[in-house]
């Protein structure tokens, strides 16, 4: 089952997948890591298909990762007496507390957070930006506004209010709820929403400890402001760029896009382009040429993976969505002008051992035209370093701990094997060499480059490079 690109794909499961027969279908398709989107679905529904793909992986002997996506706080107005009105614009309207049905003058917003932080002059927008308000006056409790941009509001739509630091968790009380069971189940990554500030981060590290990697939702402008430091605490970042695109002027969407791909480059930490990919495949066979180009500019960019969501979860070509995504990526990464952005992209190491050790690797690969490079890992931290690097060849991971290995699908580039845990480098040497030939990285006579630290199993120790020819 080897993938013959490096950017990976993220598929969201869904009523369009949730079968064995559908799941495996995916997976062979492309897939890399199922995401299990909990602002959808019960624990039954997400328990009954993880243990589908994990029947899938010990069929076809390939580590799969896992997301729970959570859902975070949802902010959401009340209701209206008919289901809904219509707003002009220069109309007033009121948001308060009062949870009696709505109508043309006011409706419910039962978040006292959002009346806390904000003031005169604040903007609301409702329905995905739709609805543009306006605040002109607020107290405790309720806030009137002048509408900016009108239309048609029903109930119960989501709020954004953009620029605002919320007194908000990025963990309601349903979250932590799914992330007690999530973690339960065993999945590999856990997808933070509604993150504001590094403190949010650092509050779910303390649930989730070493049971799982965190990867960090980009939506609000709040944790763009402190972007490197909660990268720093992260073990993975998801450019979400839906509510992102919402919150913020679409037209910086693609900048911030880039420079955040080039940070979690640049600290070796997994990427994630995200939201309406291929969007018209939810109902059509085939994407847009806008659609292709933003699969391919995310390639380019450097992105480890792009993820699929309604496209699989709920549409009509869950399948197609993923063979497209594959050939897009294949096909840029096939483009000589990729491999020279690539390589003008390199950052400096970091003045270590392990960095400095992962740099000749990648430079040794290129100039022995080695087949692949072979790191030998326990955390996950020497194959990452790899991955980062960005080599011209495969890197084939080999380590003991198999949920490193399911961690690692999300990794630019790395193929991932499980085996038993070896005590002298020689062993690993020729399991390494073994693993090349039974994964077919590597035929007789070829060369591959080995990573390793010495003593072995002890995490972040990368020391060791060797040169192997494939007897």
């Amino acid at each position: 089952m080897r993938r013959y690109r490096n950017t990976k794909i993220v598929a969201t499961l869904g009523p369009a997948s949730s079968t064995g027969k559908r799941i495996e279908e995916l997976f062979t398709a492309g897939v890399d890591v199922f995401r299990l989107n909990f602002s959808h679905g019960s624990h039954r529904d997400h328990a009954d298909r993880l243990k589908i793909i994990r029947d899938l992986e010990r069929k076809t002997g390939r580590p799969i990762a896992v997301m729970a996506d959570l859902q975070g706080p949802k902010l959401r107005i009340g209701t209206f007496a008919d289901g809904k009105i219509e707003l002009n614009a220069g109309a007033k309207f009121r948001l308060d507390l009062d949870r009696d049905p709505g109508d043309q003058k006011r409706v419910c917003l039962p978040h006292t957070e959002i009346f806390e932080a904000i003031g005169k002059g604040t903007e609301l927008l409702l329905d995905d930006g739709k609805i543009r308000l306006l605040v002109t006056k607020c107290g405790e409790g309720f806030a009137e506004t002048k509408v900016i941009t009108g239309g048609p509001l029903s109930n119960n739509k989501g709020v954004n209010v953009p620029n605002v630091m919320l007194g908000l968790s990025a963990l309601s009380k349903k979250d932590r709820t799914d992330l007690s069971f999530a973690l339960s189940q065993g999945v590999d990554w856990v997808a933070l929403s509604f993150v504001q500030r590094p403190e949010d981060v650092a509050e779910a590290r303390k649930l989730i400890g070493d049971q799982a990697s965190i990867i960090v939702k980009l939506e609000k402008p709040a944790a763009i402001d402190r972007l490197e430091e909660i990268c720093e605490l992260t073990d993975g970042v998801m450019v979400a760029r839906g509510d992102l695109g919402v919150e913020m002027p679409p037209e910086k969407v693609p900048m911030l896009q880039k420079r955040i791909i080039k940070l979690c480059r640049s600290l070796g930490k997994p990427v994630v382009v995200a939201t309406q990919m291929l969007d018209s495949m939810v109902t059509s066979p085939a994407p847009t040429r806008a659609e292709a180009s933003d699969v391919a500019t995310a390639v380019y960019d450097s992105a480890d993976a792009v993820m699929l969501s309604a496209e699989s979860a709920a549409g009509e070509y869950p399948v197609e969505a993923v063979e497209m995504m594959n050939r897009i990526i294949r096909e840029v990464e096939g483009d000589r002008i990729y491999q020279q952005i690539i390589n003008a992209s390199h950052d400096e190491p970091e003045p270590t051992v392990s960095d400095a050790i992962t740099l000749a690797a990648r430079q040794v690969a290129e100039t022995v035209s080695a087949s692949c490079i072979v790191t030998y890992t326990t955390s996950g931290s020497t194959t990452l370093r790899a991955s980062r690097e960005r080599p011209a060849v495969p890197i084939l991971c080999v380590t003991a701990n198999e949920r490193t290995a399911r961690r690692l699908a999300m990794a630019w580039g790395v193929h991932a094997v499980h085996v038993e845990q070896e005590q002298r480098f020689s062993a690993v040497v020729k399991r390494a060499v073994e693993v090349a030939k039974s994964e077919e990285f590597g035929q007789v006579g070829e060369k591959i480059v080995i990573t390793a630290g010495v003593p072995m199993g002890t995490p972040g120790s990368t020391n060791v490079l060797r040169v192997e020819r494939i007897p």
